[in-house]
């Protein structure tokens, strides 16, 4: 249980409490698993897993927190230094298709579960503990994990991995926003605003919206 593995509670404690409490006791590497785009109308659901070195951010990460705490600037500035700085990284996503065929929660997983293959492969052996962003551990998962209520505000290793899924979400939005122009997907990446279902309810929809979405035109 985690009250166990954190007597002291990191809930409460600066970002990367957990961290340091793993270095402490030897439980190193970790590896953190977050997704982007669970509540959009449209697109993708993004995973990435990310495993930081032990020890303290180099300088020009100190800025990493939650991936929703930053601006879209300092997103994009800090992937290429994650992606430089981790042992390994790995990213997975499930279309819209997937999310209709199996739901978001499923499709959810089976992102989360293709980024942490990935990034195993790359660190070339399994983490101590993997820290997953939520509640709820991850199906599937062959080794300890650690599930973890707003762990992008909690754990850098979580934090590395929203900003990762967030940016390379936002990315693939941007381009379907040229390939299928006038719903706006540049500027509300695929979430439900006033705009978006605005453009819905006069073009329909796309091949990347969500068909088992619901969703109401605006009064």
């Amino acid at each position: 249980m985690q009250i166990e593995l954190f007597p002291l509670p990191p809930r409460d404690a600066p970002i990367g409490a957990i961290e340091a409490w793993a270095a402490s006791t030897d439980r190193y590497p970790l590896m953190g698993v977050d997704e982007a785009g669970r509540g959009p109308l449209a697109g993708p659901v993004v995973a990435a897993a990310a495993c930081l070195p032990a020890g303290p951010l180099p300088p020009e990460l100190t800025a990493l927190d939650d991936s929703k705490k930053l601006t879209a600037a300092v997103r994009d500035r800090l992937v290429p230094l994650i992606a430089d700085y981790a042992l390994a990284v790995g990213v997975g996503q499930a279309d819209a298709d997937e999310i209709d065929r199996i739901n978001i929660l499923q499709a959810t997983r089976a992102a989360m579960r293709r980024a942490v293959t990935i990034a195993r492969a790359r660190l070339q052996r399994a983490p101590v503990a993997l820290l997953v962003d939520g509640h709820l551990p991850l199906p599937g998962y062959d080794g300890e994990q650690w599930p973890l209520v707003k762990g992008d505000g909690r754990s850098f290793n979580i934090a590395a991995a929203s900003v990762i899924a967030k940016v390379v979400r936002d990315n693939i939005m941007q381009v379907y926003d040229g390939r299928f122009p006038g719903y706006g997907f540049a500027r509300h990446k695929g979430y439900g605003t006033k705009a978006h279902r605005a453009a819905l309810a006069r073009l329909g929809q796309s091949p990347v919206h969500r068909r088992s979405f619901k969703w109401s035109p605006p009064a």
